[in-house]
């Protein structure tokens, strides 16, 4: 599946994709000390609650650049709720390794990932979302089937939840 990286490994400046110029953006920047653990992007042809493309975070040995497309397996999701002015809406972080990884070439799912690399992924997120003044719930982990089905209801224009 192909996956369009926004902001790369080690970054803490957030870049968005600008559809009307097709071009990518610096979005926001991130508090001090805190990056990007990952190449984090979209999956191309979905849409979130949020109305934006499903966020993606590319677990890999290596960092790319903004507007790189990337041949990777989805091995999960987390599963999470943001809050914001006391609005509440569904806000998944899907995970996927590259085609291309060496070091993470046996992984297929969720399982196969250290769980410790999962739980600091995790607060990075809870800490990414903080440092905007936005509370980031986790609800749990998916594995790759469970993903990939969420993943088939999001492309397929239903509600990414309907089958919960």
């Amino acid at each position: 599946m192909d996956i369009i990286i926004e902001t790369p490994k080690g970054s803490s400046e957030k870049y968005k994709y600008d559809e009307s110029l097709r071009l990518f953006r610096l979005h926001k920047t991130l508090p001090a000390g805190l990056v990007f653990p990952f190449d984090f992007g979209f999956i191309p042809g979905t849409q979130g609650d949020d109305g934006d493309p499903l966020d993606v975070l590319v677990i890999s040995e290596f960092q790319t650049f903004p507007g790189c497309i990337m041949d990777c397996r989805l091995v999960g999701c987390i599963e999470a709720e943001q809050f914001n002015e006391g609005a509440k809406l569904r806000n998944d972080r899907f995970l996927a390794v590259p085609e291309q990884s060496r070091v993470f070439e046996n992984a297929i799912s969720i399982e196969d990932i250290p769980s410790t690399l999962i739980i600091e992924i995790e607060t990075f997120f809870i800490n990414y979302m903080h440092g905007q003044g936005k509370e980031f719930h986790l609800i749990g982990n998916l594995n790759a089937s469970q993903a990939i089905s969420l993943l088939s209801n999001a492309r397929n224009g239903a509600s990414k939840f309907a089958t919960r």
